[in-house]
C-alpha cells in the first residue's frame, strides 16, 4: 500500500482539503488527488466525500482512518530507528498548545531548535480548545492541566509556577487581599466556567473566585488585569515583564498557588520520531530556564481533559 497516498488521506482529513494536504506534503494538488484516487481504487471504496469547498469522511473512511494512521506511525518509527542521532530532525511537526505558552515559551524556543535542524518544519496551532489529537492529525498536544486516563500517551515535561497579581490602580481602589478568604471580596478575573482557584502542593486547597469579567483565553485575562479590572492568577513567566516594570504587583497570600503540570500528549506508545523527541527535550529545557520545574521523562495513559 502506498504510504504517500495514506499520508495524503490523513493530512486531507486533518486540514480539511486535499489542496492543503498537498501543501503540507510538498506535492502538486493534482498529484495528491491522483494518489488519493488510486488508494480508493485499491481499497474498492470511497474514503472521502468531496464538494467544491470541503471534504468529509465517508463511513468507510472513518473505519479505515485508524489503520492508515497506524501504518504511517509504524513507518515513521522504523525510519527513526535507522536515522543516526547526529542527523537531527526533519519533516513537518504539527503541534497544538495554549496561546500564552506558545507565545512566551514555545515560539522563542523554536528559534534555536529550527536553526539547528534546517530540515525541520513546524506547524503550531495556538488555541485553548481541547483538540482531537488523532482525528486532527497532530503529532503532539501540549497541555497545562491535571489529566485523566484515556488512550493517549502523556509525557510530563515540566510545571508552571503561578502567581496571583493585580495592577497598582486596582489595589489602590480596592485594597490588597492577604488571605484566600479575602479573594472572595474582590473582582477575580477567571476563564469562563472557572469558579475556584487551586492552591497548595497538590491543588487540594480551593478558593471560590468570581468577578464581573470572564474570558475564554488567558491572554484576555492578562490584559484585563493590566487595565485594573481585577485580580488574576497568571503563569510567572507570563507576568514577569509586568512585575519588573510595575504594571502588575504580586500578591502574597496565606497559601501558594498550585503549580499544574505541563504535559505532552501524543497518540502512540511506539518510539518517538527524532523531531518529536528533540522538540520535547527543548521545551523541557525552556520551561526550566523560565523558572518552572522540568520533569523527568515518563509515560502514562492519560486524557486531554481538564481535571
Amino acid at each position: 500500500m502506498d504510504t504517500e497516498a495514506l499520508a495524503v488521506f490523513s493530512h486531507a482529513v486533518a486540514a480539511g482539503s486535499i489542496s492543503a494536504a498537498s501543501r503540507r506534503l510538498g506535492l502538486a494538488p493534482a498529484v495528491a488527488s491522483r494518489r488519493l484516487a488510486a488508494l480508493e481504487r485499491e481499497l474498492g471504496t470511497r474514503l472521502l466525500q468531496r464538494t467544491t469547498r470541503s471534504i468529509s469522511l465517508t463511513p468507510e473512511g472513518e473505519d479505515f482512518m485508524p489503520y492508515a494512521r497506524d501504518i504511517l506511525e509504524r513507518e515513521a518509527s522504523a525510519l527513526a530507528a535507522l536515522t543516526p542521532g547526529d542527523r537531527g530532525a526533519a519533516g513537518l511537526l504539527r503541534v497544538t498548545a495554549p496561546a500564552a505558552l506558545g507565545r512566551e515559551i514555545i515560539v522563542p524556543m523554536l528559534t534555536a531548535l529550527m536553526g539547528a535542524n534546517p530540515q525541520l518544519r513546524v506547524e503550531l496551532h495556538l488555541t485553548e480548545r481541547l483538540v482531537d489529537v488523532v482525528g486532527e492529525g497532530f503529532d503532539v498536544a501540549i497541555r497545562i492541566a491535571d489529566l485523566r486516563s484515556s488512550n493517549l500517551v502523556a509525557r510530563r515535561i515540566g510545571s508552571v509556577r503561578r502567581i496571583v497579581c493585580a495592577s497598582p490602580d486596582y489595589l489602590e481602589l480596592r485594597g490588597r487581599p492577604q488571605t484566600l478568604a479575602e479573594l472572595g471580596e474582590h473582582d477575580c478575573l477567571t476563564l469562563i466556567g472557572v469558579t475556584h482557584w487551586a492552591f497548595g502542593p497538590s491543588g487540594a486547597e480551593r478558593a471560590r473566585v468570581s468577578g464581573r469579567f470572564v474570558c475564554d483565553a488567558i491572554d484576555g485575562l492578562h490584559a484585563a488585569c493590566r487595565r485594573g479590572l481585577g485580580v488574576a492568577m497568571l503563569a510567572s513567566w507570563s507576568a514577569a515583564n509586568d512585575l519588573e516594570t510595575g504594571r502588575l504587583v504580586e500578591l502574597p497570600l496565606d497559601a501558594t498557588p498550585y503549580s499544574p503540570p505541563v504535559s505532552a500528549l501524543y497518540p502512540t506508545t511506539r518510539m518517538m520520531t527524532p523531531k518529536l523527541r528533540l522538540f520535547l527535550t527543548a521545551l523541557g529545557e525552556a520551561l526550566r530556564s523560565e523558572g518552572a520545574a522540568a520533569a523527568p521523562s515518563s509515560s502514562a495513559q492519560v486524557d486531554a481533559k481538564l481535571a
